[in-house]
Formats: structure tokens, C-alpha cells, sequence
């Protein structure tokens, strides 16, 4: 089993995992970050679980072990996360990818969005089956608010900069390409402050519980989607930051394709959320 750092027969420097030799022919080489990255989600999940059961009529677990669990899932999974991003992409930049390299990249992009597709599939599961009893279970909070609607278009826009910015660099526009791309930054950083926002008036001011039916449901899945767009917008600016140090260019812009492309799914996914929990909560 290779280590960290090792290096192959043709020189090639491996980082965080297990040498190519050690993977299946035609998966290319092998690294454990993706499983840091999962073993800290899990962590997250686990302490939000720990926290909603420890808010019950009969708590189960006190002291500090449901936020402590949190804080560190929280770090393993960023931990993970930047492990991954730089294996993937930044580790091995200077040496140019190959057409087919950069066609796997792309396809592990699609790989991780049907495996995100049903994680967020398992949260409509569970609305959709509280629809089917009595409804509204309870009071219901004012949930379609301008803020909602400006958020919307504050993110669709943000798709079609990024898209715009994808194709600048694709046709070496440099220019254009830093300026879209520093605005999809700025609007998705925006949007998770409006989220924060929204947040803070159902919880706070009118004291919306998350621990109802519906609540429950409303906060796990715009919270995993308000996630997910936090490391998208973290994601952008480590796409940013290698664009301003010229590292794309109209023949090497892998990276900026995969993030466009997980962007592009958060994106649709709030739009079906919009629909689902906030306009059809009303119907």
C-alpha cells in the first residue's frame, strides 16, 4: 500500500492515498480523501441527530457531546473536502491532463451529483409521506416572502454568469472570465447570507420550531441545500483564486467545468425546493 508523498517509476508524485498499483486498472490513481470527506459528513449528520434528540421532552444526551460531535464533522469534512479538491486538481496542474483525464474528472462530477441526488431525494421522500396525512400538520410559518424570491433570482443569475464564465475562458476572454466569475462568487456569498437571514426570522422572530413535523422536513432540506451551496461558494473561490494566478486558460479549464456543473445541480435543486416547500406548502 503506497503513502502519502510517495513517488511512482515515472516520477510522478502521489499525495494523500494508495499508489495507482494499488487501484483497478482503468480507475486511474486512488486516494482516501473522498472517504475523510464521507466519514465527516456522516459526523455532521450524526450531531445534528444528537441535537434534535436532545431538545425532547426527555432529553437523551447533555452536556457538550452533540455540538463537540458537530464541530467535528464540520472539520473533518472540510478537512476531506480540501484534500480532495487538491489531489484532484491542484496537485497534479502543471502537468497538462490529457483529453480522457479530463473526461474522468467530469464523469466523477456526475458519479457524486447521483449519489447527491439521492441524499435529497430521501428528504422529499419524507415530506412528500407527511403530505399524505392531514394537512397542514399544525400552523404553518409565512414561507413565501420577498426574500425567498430574491434569493431565487439572486442564484438562477448566478448560474447564468458562471455559464458565461465558463464560456469566456473557453474562448480565452481572460477579462470577462475573471469579472463573471468574481460576480457568481459575490452572488452565491450573498444568497447563503440571505438564507441566514430567512433563518433567523422563522427560528427567532417567529419562533418556528424545527423540531415539528413540517419543520423538520423544511430545515433538513434547505439546510443540506444551504450546504451544499456553501461549498459550492467556497469551491468558486478556490476557482477564483486559481484564476487570478493564471491557471486557466481556453485548452485547461477542467476545473472550472466540474464546478460549473455542481453549481448548475444546486441550482436546479433550489428551484424544486422553491416549488415543493415553499409554494406547495400553501396548495
Amino acid at each position: 500500500m503506497g503513502s502519502a508523498g510517495e513517488t511512482s517509476e515515472g516520477g510522478e508524485q502521489h499525495h494523500g492515498g494508495p499508489t495507482p498499483e494499488d487501484w483497478p486498472r482503468g480507475f486511474g490513481e486512488a486516494t482516501w480523501w473522498p472517504v475523510v470527506t464521507a466519514v465527516g459528513a456522516a459526523g455532521l449528520y450524526l450531531g445534528v441527530a444528537l441535537v434534535m434528540i436532545s431538545r425532547g421532552a426527555e432529553s437523551l444526551f447533555v452536556g457538550p457531546l452533540p455540538p463537540v460531535v458537530i464541530a467535528g464533522g464540520v472539520g473533518v469534512f472540510l478537512a476531506g473536502l480540501y484534500g480532495w479538491t487538491y489531489h484532484g486538481f491542484v496537485g497534479h496542474y502543471w502537468n497538462q491532463p490529457s483529453e480522457g483525464e479530463g473526461l474522468d474528472l467530469r464523469w466523477g462530477m456526475v458519479l457524486f451529483l447521483v449519489t447527491d441526488v439521492m441524499t435529497f431525494s430521501a428528504g422529499f421522500v419524507y415530506y412528500f409521506f407527511v403530505r399524505t396525512g392531514s394537512w397542514p400538520p399544525g400552523e404553518l410559518p409565512h414561507l413565501l416572502s420577498s426574500l425567498v424570491l430574491v434569493n431565487t433570482a439572486l442564484l438562477v443569475l448566478s448560474s447564468v454568469t458562471l455559464h458565461f464564465a465558463h464560456e469566456a475562458i473557453r474562448e480565452d476572454h481572460r477579462r470577462r472570465f475573471l469579472a463573471l466569475l468574481g460576480v457568481t462568487v459575490l452572488l452565491g456569498v450573498v444568497f447563503v447570507g440571505g438564507q441566514l437571514l430567512e433563518y433567523y426570522e422563522l427560528l427567532v422572530v417567529e419562533g418556528t420550531s424545527f423540531n415539528s413535523v413540517f419543520g423538520s422536513a423544511f430545515f433538513a432540506l434547505t439546510g443540506l441545500h444551504g450546504l451544499h451551496v456553501a461549498l459550492g461558494v467556497l469551491l468558486l473561490g478556490i476557482v477564483l483564486a486559481r484564476a487570478l494566478s493564471g491557471q486557466f486558460t481556453a485548452e485547461r479549464h477542467v476545473g472550472v467545468a466540474t464546478v460549473s456543473m455542481y453549481w448548475h445541480f444546486v441550482d436546479v435543486v433550489w428551484i424544486f425546493l422553491v416549488v415543493t416547500l415553499y409554494v406547495g406548502a400553501v396548495l
